[in-house]
């Protein structure tokens, strides 16, 4: 009885033993990846996909760091919109401007748009990532929704703001490499353009509505970064002091030709006011005459993100070099 007593103990703990011992091998094997909660089913991806990353990172804004999603999935974009587009963000809520560029209508299919005052509407969205301007109103109001970080029109040039876009969105490799690469192909195209055109000549970003004319300096969208920054093309000398500074100058029809370079981009909306182009004033102007002027449509050449950078890019090179 005493040698079968202790056999069946033997015999328990021993069971107990090689349970503790298998168990211990499946929690390391947890340990050394994803959470047995947090792993992805057979069902939820294929075996080789990665899963998103998912977490915080601190981004240092310009008033300070702010934790934000290290793979946002409900941004709403109140500012900057096309940089997020270009790096293929994922938007539930658009300013209304972004919404009218054609470039990003299939983008944008089904997102909402909203502004700084419909804060009802953007809890609704239950973003988990607001982007805004320093222009915006109740900023305060967006913090409490969703991380906020927020934005200064013009206080980055356009490569820079996308470079932050990309660190924004844990996307900076992707975001430099576009840089690099846009860099390069512009100046190239630039040196193409002015053996072509002449080293001396002019360029002039003239855009109108039904009021008035403007003519932009540098850092105005409508490709003025392409145009004299990345392609180091000359601003006219009236265009340079009475635009460069504040960005953009109005102007009358009477001064047009003042402003005019020896080559002419014309920003102009489709379905606007163009009966200037039938004017004395307009037909007289000698980029006019001699048949140097680039048409683009206001509304797809208004930001300085990729998507439209390439888009203008591609106008100036058959522009230019036809």
């Amino acid at each position: 009885m005493n040698k079968k007593f202790l056999l069946s103990i033997f015999l328990i703990l021993s069971v107990i033993f090689v349970s503790a011992c298998g168990n211990n091998a499946a929690n390391n094997g947890a340990n050394n990846g994803s959470s047995a909660t947090n792993a992805p089913s057979a069902t939820d991806a294929p075996a080789t996909d990665a899963p998103a990353e998912s977490g915080t990172i601190t981004y240092e804004s310009e008033v300070g760091p702010v934790e934000v999603p290290a793979n946002p999935q409900r941004i709403v974009a109140l500012t900057n919109a096309p940089n997020i587009l270009s790096l293929d963000g994922k938007i539930v809520g658009v300013d209304e401007w972004t919404n009218k560029s054609p470039h990003f209508t299939d983008k944008l299919a089904g997102v909402e748009v909203v502004s700084d005052e419909s804060l009802e509407k953007i809890i609704e969205l239950e973003p988990d990532l607001i982007i805004a301007g320093t222009h915006n109103k109740n900023i305060d109001k967006l913090q409490e929704i969703a991380p906020t970080v927020v934005y200064t029109w013009g206080k980055l040039d356009y490569l820079t703001q996308q470079l932050e876009i990309g660190k924004l969105l844990n996307k900076e490799q992707e975001a430099q490499a576009w840089i690099d690469d846009f860099k390069t192909r512009a100046a190239t195209a630039g040196e193409e353009i002015k053996a072509k055109i002449g080293a001396d000549a002019t360029v002039s970003v003239l855009e109108t509505d039904s009021k008035s004319f403007y003519v932009f300096g540098d850092a105005w969208a409508r490709g003025t970064e392409i145009l004299y920054q990345a392609m180091g093309l000359n601003m006219p000398e009236k265009v340079k002091a009475d635009a460069q500074g504040p960005g953009y100058y109005t102007l009358s029809n009477e001064v047009l030709s003042d402003y005019a370079g020896d080559y002419i981009v014309l920003s102009r909306s489709a379905t606007g006011d163009n009966s200037f182009m039938k004017t004395d004033t307009w037909t007289k102007i000698p980029a006019v005459q001699n048949n140097h002027v680039i048409e683009i449509d206001t509304e797809a050449a208004s930001y300085s993100d990729p998507i439209t950078l390439e888009y203008l890019l591609n106008i100036f090179k058959e522009g230019f070099l036809k």
